[in-house]
């Protein structure tokens, strides 16, 4: 695909918006209201790495990207 530099950049900023909704989600199921809130937020930080890559790796497989 030929897409401009503008549409390239607004799809990554949707897949990191995206991926920042699986992070908060993933950190919100991962806390216990017993415990402290910093293993929930470093969970959320690492699924929203991962859902990030994975997206953009996807993106780029199919020559989106």
């Amino acid at each position: 695909m030929n897409l401009s530099f503008g549409v390239k950049v607004l799809i990554v900023v949707i897949c990191a918006l995206v991926s920042v909704i699986v992070g908060i989600v993933a950190g919100l199921i991962h806390h216990k209201p017993t415990t402290p809130k910093g293993p929930a937020f470093l969970y959320g930080g690492g699924v929203f790495g991962g859902s990030l890559t994975l997206c953009l790796f996807t993106l780029t497989a199919l020559g989106v990207l």
